[in-house]
């Protein structure tokens, strides 16, 4: 991932930096492409069900990948690699945000064991096409956020080579609601042979439908908190709107108040959100700031400017953070559901 500080506005630059993430998806099929199994790679088994035989998935692109076998070697975005292991799905190579600075598992990385991985890069824009080719990778699965499917954090400079090592799948993540996009993994990880009916599995899937219904009864009662989603850098201080963004366009649609930037100051951004100025940074009222957790933002601990810390949000202590790129497992998104329910209920009105 890009830093944020220093990202052009180019469409996937615009992904990249805080607040920017969203849904996706039809693009017209590809052909069904093929892969096989060739001789002997690192890892394990890969379904939890003991499935066998031919697979094959029609991913949000469109597009039908099929093979001869269930893939024992898959190579994923770390945050889809993340949902399939919380659904017994065994992945070992990743790219993308994987490891912080201080050598732990990075947030995007869930509950794996990253010291076991074998990445191809754990920034914007790496990607080690020869580690891969090594790999053996049978298919590569990441999300989509644009209308187009581009494959997230593979490079645009190297992605015919990566491309052609082994197919891909594309789970859509953009302009859509979040349930939707818990739909597509949940179905992928079916079609790979999770167990679904696990009892984890399915008390997961009840948790989430409970926080939502918590999230909606706690925005009907609360109707006056409004609730900005932010996002920061040194230079700027980004506010999200709504539409694109699979979490917030959920929470509106459960009733949530947010700050919404007009479409003509979020049109340099392609309407994903609004930059601010540090200065400005007061523009809009809000009694609860949800803050993008990703490493490559400064999180809000760490923000030193002093009109942050007169933000009445601020002040009052109702700042929470958010999950642009959730994992979409139901398990990882029941506690993004829960705290915003949480926050609203408690929120004071200060702005």
């Amino acid at each position: 991932m890009p830093d944020v500080r220093s990202t052009s506005f180019t469409r996937r630059g615009l992904l990249a930096v805080g607040g920017a993430i969203g849904l996706g998806v039809a693009l017209t099929a590809c052909g069904d492409d093929k892969g096989k199994s060739t001789g002997s790679a690192p890892q394990g088994k890969t379904g939890a069900s003991g499935k066998s035989g031919p697979w094959s998935f029609k991913d949000d692109r469109g597009t039908t990948v099929k093979l001869d076998a269930l893939p024992t070697r898959i190579a994923a975005f770390t945050g889809v690699a993340a949902a399939l292991y919380d659904y017994g799905i065994k992945v070992d190579g990743v790219f993308g945000p994987t490891t912080a600075k201080d050598g732990k598992a990075d947030v995007q990385a869930g509950d794996m064991d990253v010291s076991k991985l074998t990445v191809f890069g754990n920034k914007w824009g790496q990607f080690n096409v020869e580690k891969y080719a090594a790999f053996q990778p049978q298919v590569l699965i990441s999300t989509t956020y644009d209308s187009t499917g581009t494959l997230w954090y593979v490079p645009e400079e190297s992605k015919d080579q990566i491309t052609k090592l082994a197919p891909s799948v594309a789970v859509s993540a953009y302009d859509r609601q979040l349930p939707q996009s818990l739909q597509r993994m949940w179905a992928l990880a079916e079609s790979l042979g999770g167990d679904m009916k696990a009892a984890k599995v399915t008390a997961a899937k009840k948790r989430f439908e409970d926080a939502s219904a918590r999230l909606r009864a706690a925005a009907k009662a609360n109707p006056g908190i409004r609730v900005m989603a932010g996002s920061a850098s040194d230079a700027l201080f980004y506010v999200s709107g709504t539409n694109l963004s699979i979490d917030l366009e959920y929470f509106k649609a459960l009733g949530v108040n947010f700050v919404e930037p007009p479409e003509s100051a979020k049109k340099a951004t392609g309407g994903w959100f609004e930059s601010l100025s540090w200065e400005n940074v007061d523009k809009y009222k809000a009694d609860v700031i949800i803050m993008d957790d990703r490493t490559a933002t400064i999180q809000p601990a760490d923000i030193t400017k002093a009109t942050w810390k007169k933000l009445p949000a601020v002040k009052a202590g109702q700042v929470i953070s958010r999950s642009p790129e959730p994992i979409l497992s139901y398990d990882k998104c029941v506690a993004m559901v829960e705290n915003l329910a949480k926050a609203i209920e408690s929120a004071k009105k200060v702005a």
